[in-house]
């Protein structure tokens, strides 16, 4: 998961540094309204993997992706990095619901926004990716310092790569973006 500038005065100092959240008491990650990927007892649901997955219903529904348990296993993200990176790779590439893009085609713009998207100023680009993947405890609230944060690790990871920030695209943040899946709880994705 992103350090999130947790060690150093700069915030893109660190990345992709730990395998699960540094803080995972402090958070309920758990739906306890979701009838399909009911919790289960005694199982913790924070942020785990390569693309941290939080939320009873996400350990579902990426688990059934991959032909895992992870409902019942969250731990296996932790535990098995081939795991961890296949969920990853399975969370970047598929929609979670059905007419919405996957993070990937949001990304690289293969996703051309509905009628309703442009009204809820969704566009193609980093912002709805991360509407996407983080849903409303980064977006539509605002410049908020964890959403600030995350664009300052991407245009650093693009200045790592050797792209100029200016070729970045325009639509940089979610801010003012309709999410895409509200959670019930706006603490979590």
């Amino acid at each position: 998961t992103p350090s999130g500038g947790r060690f150093y005065p700069n915030p893109v100092a660190w990345g992709l540094c730990y395998k699960r959240e540094m803080s995972p008491y402090q958070n309920y990650y758990c739906d306890d309204s979701n009838e399909i990927y009911r919790r289960v007892e005694g199982v913790e649901y924070y942020g785990r993997g390569a693309l941290p997955v939080y939320r009873n219903y996400n350990y579902g529904i990426i688990g059934k992706g991959i032909k895992q348990d992870l409902l019942s296993h969250p731990e296996l993200l932790e535990q098995n990095a081939t795991l961890a990176f296949e969920a990853a790779i399975w969370r970047w590439m598929t929609p979670v619901k059905w007419r919405q893009p996957s993070a990937h085609d949001a990304f690289v713009g293969n996703w051309k926004p509905t009628k309703n998207d442009i009204l809820s100023k969704r566009y193609p680009g980093f912002g709805t990716t991360m509407n996407i993947m983080r849903g409303d405890c980064i977006c539509g609230r605002g410049f908020t310092d964890e959403m600030n944060i995350t664009i300052s690790h991407y245009i650093n990871y693009l200045g790592l790569m050797g792209v100029n920030h200016e070729h970045s695209g325009s639509s940089l943040d979610c801010a003012d973006q309709v999410v895409f899946n509200p959670s019930s709880k706006s603490f979590g994705s």
